[in-house]
């Protein structure tokens, strides 16, 4: 099976076990995202230099709890029995 893990706020998490986690800008859950291209927010051309709001995104809602992180905080672990 396939495996997301994100760092939110300093801490590891799979976001695979939590079944209402919703991630990206179509809000789907974790697996599906990563099958359908694991789309980020991601600007050609920034409207602005030097603003954290122009940064490559990842919107993440876990656990209640809404999260815009970078997408280097995403790790993607498959394992052994997964192909592609």
């Amino acid at each position: 099976m396939t495996k997301i893990y994100a760092c939110l706020i300093g801490n590891w998490v799979c976001l695979n076990d939590d079944p209402d986690c919703k991630i990206g800008p179509n809000m789907a859950s974790p697996y599906i995202w990563w099958e359908e291209n694991a789309e980020i927010w991601a600007p050609f051309q920034r409207e602005k230099p030097d603003t954290l709001y122009q940064l490559d995104y990842v919107k993440i809602c876990y656990k209640g709890a809404e999260y815009r992180i970078n997408p280097v905080f995403i790790q993607i672990v498959k394992t052994p029995n997964d192909r592609a």
